[in-house]
């Protein structure tokens, strides 16, 4: 990562002038992160204050100050990145890790501006030309409307975050495109330091062994045999669907609301063979209600994060009533706890609106108060990293074809995404798990 350097005394008056700018909003913000600056803060007229070798922070401008007083916090401080208002140069994710360690040991986790802070930076922005009206919000912020989880704006979500084109995410999945945990049963891909793995291994490839472990271990919980039939909620580009077909010779209905996921996964199954086996519909989870006790297992990976608190015991009691008695169902879901239970301003902004996450035991109530009974519960959190990291990898190495097709701010969206939940996971903050339930009735011969 590039580290600062100390600017006073070689940019002239300029630099003298700027020297108190960076100054001044190192003592704003003093009392509010108790203590000096944990970065190397580089100011747009070339003043720098700050530790030399820290991290660097860079004010391009005048506008990242008026985000902070518009929107305080973490989403001022994306949308000002995203917007290019603010660099950080070098590797976002080793500064997202120094960051995080000076937040822990400083104990500002949930820390907001209060009125003596924001008024000294308002007097700073008024002195520096940064007051004036709130900045436009970067065209990849989300914009949605209509009441909470109604179907229509469950569709607006998912396809301001899924109906990106399926190019863009074949940059960084592998091959089966599968956008969930991956399980690594050897452990992580190295041993290092940096949870990324060896940077000589293909991520690509440790994603698709990942990936197929992951398929396999799901099958042989659920019991997968040739002639069942498998109901897949939240199917997504339909590599779990697809893997159970090819692999077991399963009959699998996979459920999604997105078209361009559905248009991608009724062409894959048909180029590998299997469109007898698989079929991909565009449905509501909600519109599956005909579908009682029709299926010999279900599956459903990473889709209850987005169903939301009011809707889950729904979704709960569909997962029931959708499997045969005695059958399996096996929900793969992330689990936070906390005041943000979206993921945060940011996540909540760009990436995933109305999602909800909550600690795995209240997860586990809402799921066993269906009237299905826990089989088994797995913690796939470090696999989570893992996977988050070789997707990473993936993606910068692809991002100047990004930045070609898709825009700068769009690869910024998917810097900070994918740094911050590599750090998430990493570092504990959020968590995924494998619940394995049935519902209670007689079992088939055969079946686990």
């Amino acid at each position: 990562m590039r580290r600062g350097r100390d600017t006073a005394g070689t940019m002239g008056a300029a630099g003298t002038r700027g020297a108190t700018l960076a100054a001044e909003i190192e003592e704003a913000l003093r009392l509010l992160i108790r203590g000096g600056l944990p970065v190397r803060l580089e100011c747009w007229d070339g003043s720098a204050a700050g530790p030399v070798g820290a991290p660097v922070l860079r004010l391009r401008s005048p506008a990242a100050l008026r985000r902070q007083l518009w929107a305080p916090g973490e989403l001022g401080a994306a949308q000002a990145y995203v917007a290019g208002e603010i660099d950080i140069p070098g590797d976002l994710l080793e500064g997202m890790t120094h960051l995080w360690k000076v937040i822990r040991e400083r104990e500002l986790a949930g820390s907001r501006p209060g009125p003596r802070a924001l008024a000294r930076l308002a007097g700073l922005a008024a002195r520096n030309g940064a007051l004036g009206p709130r900045p436009p919000r970067p065209e990849s912020q989300a914009v949605v409307r209509g009441r909470l989880h109604s179907p229509l704006r469950d569709r607006a979500v998912i396809s301001h975050h899924y109906d990106l084109p399926t190019d863009f995410y074949a940059l960084i999945l592998d091959e089966s495109m599968a956008y969930s945990c991956g399980w690594f049963p050897s452990g992580p891909p190295s041993r290092g330091a940096n949870v990324g793995g060896d940077a000589d291994s293909d991520p690509g490839a440790v994603l698709a062994a990942a990936q197929a472990a992951k398929f396999a271990l799901v099958a042989r919980e659920l019991g997968l045999q040739p002639g069942m039939r498998l109901l897949d909620i939240g199917c997504g580009w339909g590599s779990m669907a697809i893997a159970a077909a090819a692999t077991h010779g399963v009959q699998v209905t996979g459920v999604t609301i997105s078209e361009e996921q559905q248009r991608f996964a009724r062409g894959r199954a048909k180029r590998e063979g299997v469109a007898d086996l698989v079929d991909i519909r565009v449905q509501d989870y909600r519109e599956l209600a005909e579908e009682r006790a029709s299926f010999d297992a279900v599956v459903s990976l990473e889709m209850g994060e987005h169903v939301g608190d009011t809707r889950y015991p729904l979704y709960a009691r569909t997962l029931h009533d959708c499997v045969r008695p005695g059958g399996r169902v096996l929900v793969q879901q992330m689990s936070r706890a906390g005041r943000h239970p979206g993921g945060g301003p940011f996540i909540e902004s760009f990436i995933a609106p109305d999602m909800s996450m909550r600690p795995a035991g209240r997860t586990l109530d809402l799921l066993t108060g269906s009237g299905l009974e826990l089989v088994s519960v797995r913690s796939l959190r470090e696999h989570y990293a893992w996977t988050a990291e070789q997707w990473r990898r993936r993606f910068l190495a692809s991002r100047v074809e990004v930045v070609a097709r898709w825009g700068e701010k769009m690869a910024r969206v998917w810097d900070l995404y994918l740094a911050g939940g590599t750090r998430s996971f990493a570092e504990g903050r959020m968590g995924v798990e494998q619940f394995v339930l049935r519902r209670p009735g007689e079992v088939s011969p055969g079946c686990p």
